[in-house]
């Protein structure tokens, strides 16, 4: 089951005083609207925008690609990126709970008129001998398999990190099948704090990639594609054909440049955070099943009663989670809640477990 929508959240009450329902909840603090308030800008679709050129260079240098653009979201990161890969009839392969899959409203195939072929991963991760079994033998009766995509973090499956090593295994063997490959990076920086592996080591193996800026790193809005000039040179016509066109967009480029310089190591602290968020439940004598956390996420199964039923009882309480299945809700951690918070949320998750 996806997360709650815009329509049934509008039905509750707002705000929650402990929002766990994503790291997309974030806002922008003082120093990031100064930053945004003061930034030089101008025509981004002419490439005049001072500050988004400022934001492509470091992005460029953070993934080690040749060239970037900015763009409002993630999503079409993704999109644009599958339009440039494919042609109508192919097929892309990802896994089964991949965000491009499960909550891009059938981009895919409205906008680029691909089939997507799924595998089962564990934890959101699968292997290259899995990746050769799905590659179609050509033949005219056969969609053309064309492009690879990976997440990282890998959202459904809890926040998991693909290891540097499966990465590049897999990025091995779709680039000998001759297959695109793409890194959705949403959470590309969670996985670099975590794990000490430079952004740019995970990116090596792809052709395109995006990282976000408005999830754990606080931004209000945005997301940067990279990759090789030929590709983004394509991009860009996308962007337009797509509704990506900005123009003054040096104001949101800005806080995505302050996000980079003041908000990606304290990504640890979300992790510390989740980890906390988990043990008390954990800890705790009520039935509540918890997930493995990787990052900034926890997954967390309260037994006898619906996802739905007990998430509203936490919204009484002041506390916003993601229904993510029948039974299956979520905790984000992110810069706008603190540990204190974290521990409180935890504990009303105990007690309406333990009233049951």
């Amino acid at each position: 089951m996806p997360p709650h929508t815009p329509d049934t959240l509008s039905r509750q009450p707002l705000p929650p005083s402990i929002d766990l329902f994503s790291d997309t909840v974030t806002r922008p603090g003082t120093a990031m609207r100064r930053a945004m308030a003061d930034a030089e800008v101008g025509d981004e679709q002419l490439r005049e925008d001072p500050t988004v050129n400022r934001l492509v260079a470091r992005v460029c240098e953070l993934l080690g690609t040749e060239d970037a653009v900015f763009l409002p979201t993630g999503t079409m990161c993704n999109q644009i990126s599958l339009r440039v890969h494919c042609s109508p009839g192919d097929e892309v392969i990802m896994d089964h709970s991949a965000h491009v899959r499960s909550y891009e409203s059938g981009g895919p195939a409205a906008l680029s008129g691909v089939n997507v072929a799924t595998l089962s991963g564990s934890n959101g991760v699968f292997s290259a001998q899995q990746l050769r079994e799905a590659i179609r033998p050509p033949g005219n009766h056969f969609p053309r398999t064309r492009c690879v995509v990976l997440e990282q973090t890998a959202n459904l499956a809890g926040g998991a990190i693909w290891p540097i090593d499966s990465m590049r295994q897999v990025c091995s063997a779709a680039a000998e099948a001759g297959l695109a490959r793409h890194l959705d990076g949403a959470r590309l920086f969670n996985a670099v704090v975590e794990t000490g592996v430079h952004a740019a080591d995970y990116c090596s193996g792809f052709n395109s990639v995006w990282i976000d800026f408005s999830k754990g790193l606080g931004a209000p809005i945005g997301a940067a594609l990279a990759g090789s000039s030929e590709f983004i040179q394509q991009a860009w016509r996308f962007k337009h054909q797509f509704g990506g066109a900005m123009r003054q967009a040096g104001i949101v480029a800005a806080a995505a440049l302050y996000a980079l310089d003041h908000n990606v190591e304290r990504l640890a602290e979300d992790h510390r955070n989740a980890r906390r968020f988990a043990a008390i439940l954990a800890e705790s004598a009520a039935a509540i099943s918890v997930e493995p956390v990787h990052s900034n996420m926890v997954f967390f199964t309260p037994e006898g009663v619906s996802a739905e039923r007990f998430a509203a009882s936490a919204r009484q309480q002041g506390v916003r989670f993601s229904v993510m299945g029948p039974s299956r809700l979520r905790a984000v951690t992110h810069l706008d809640v603190t540990t204190k918070q974290v521990e409180q949320a935890a504990r009303i998750v105990v007690q309406l477990a333990e009233a049951r």
